[in-house]
């Protein structure tokens, strides 16, 4: 079996003169929460709902569970549960009522799994409460359930924390991982929000104009926001030796460009720049870098500009 879940390859959405979508190339591996990060109107839940199979790409294909026969395709997304924009309930059932009625649409066998859903997502306790009286949060761990009622093996979730409070967030964010984690979900989460995705997410894909602008590993995106001093100078051996030998610190990389990233005196360039010329080296560039995820993502959106 592939290690890939889900890939799309050049794919693109065309709504008369507006292109929401242009030339997809996205990739999920198994196992991973991806989580997929863009304004609203950046093009999420287009790309979401022609994965799910509601919607299809005007160009491009899309490789699920690594089936790409438009036939196969649909076998394929049988094995994906997901929450696309609201949840679909019936407001004057209860939740046990809601479940049955997917039950029966999805032709699962038996009722088995209706109380064991229900049970894992924290609402065995409703009774005869109809889904109307429900608040959002429980309105939204409903929406799982029946995303989950099938057993699938794959999960969208397209902005699943909206409306909630602050509980509402963390329950769901804990019970998103224990699905990842008990259950061995492979989780696709989109959001507007980068440090709500930043707690769950192994994986990033960043969105913006109907563009994907990077996809790039948590521990990628945690390297590039890490605080450090951005220095090159004319000898890049000498200049990690010196690092090392007088100012006593291993606590930096070397990058392929000869850029040296030190992670140690942030708060006193003075005596890392005094030090180097000290030691007879030119100073080409030194600098503080490193941001905040939220100014990383602005950055990245901020200076691009897409074009149908």
């Amino acid at each position: 079996m592939s290690e890939y879940i889900l890939r799309t390859y050049n794919l693109s959405k065309k709504f008369k003169n507006t292109t929401a979508l242009h030339d997809i190339n996205l990739s999920i591996k198994k196992g991973e929460i991806y989580g997929f990060i863009g304004q609203n109107g950046a093009g999420k839940s287009t790309l979401l709902r022609i994965i799910t199979g509601l919607s299809f790409p005007t160009a491009g294909s899309v490789e699920l569970f690594g089936e790409d026969n438009p036939r196969m395709l649909t076998d394929a997304q049988k094995r994906t549960g997901a929450i696309i924009e609201s949840p679909a309930l019936f407001p004057n059932m209860t939740a046990y009522e809601n479940l049955e009625v997917h039950r029966l649409q999805k032709g699962i066998p038996g009722k088995e799994c209706i109380n064991k859903t229900l049970e894992f997502v924290g609402l065995t306790n409703t009774g005869k409460k109809k889904a109307k009286n429900f608040s959002l949060g429980m309105k939204q761990r409903l929406g799982l359930a029946i995303a989950l009622l099938s057993d699938p093996e794959f999960l969208i979730l397209d902005e699943p924390t909206n409306g909630l409070d602050p509980m509402g967030i963390v329950e769901l964010r804990e019970l998103i991982k224990k699905l990842n984690r008990e259950k061995g979900l492979t989780i696709l989460i989109s959001s507007h929000i980068l440090s709500e995705l930043h707690q769950l997410a192994t994986s990033y894909g960043i969105i913006h104009e109907g563009k994907l602008l990077e996809e790039l590993s948590a521990k990628e995106l945690d390297e590039k926001c890490k605080q450090h001093l951005r220095i090159k100078v004319d000898q890049t051996t000498k200049g990690t030796t010196v690092l090392e030998s007088q100012l006593l610190t291993k606590d930096f990389e070397v990058l392929s460009d000869g850029t040296i990233k030190l992670y140690r005196y942030l708060d006193d360039v003075r005596k890392v720049s005094r030090t180097l010329t000290d030691n007879n080296l030119v100073i080409e560039h030194l600098s503080l870098s490193g941001d905040s995820l939220e100014n990383y993502f602005s950055k990245l959106i901020g200076g691009v500009q897409a074009h149908d």
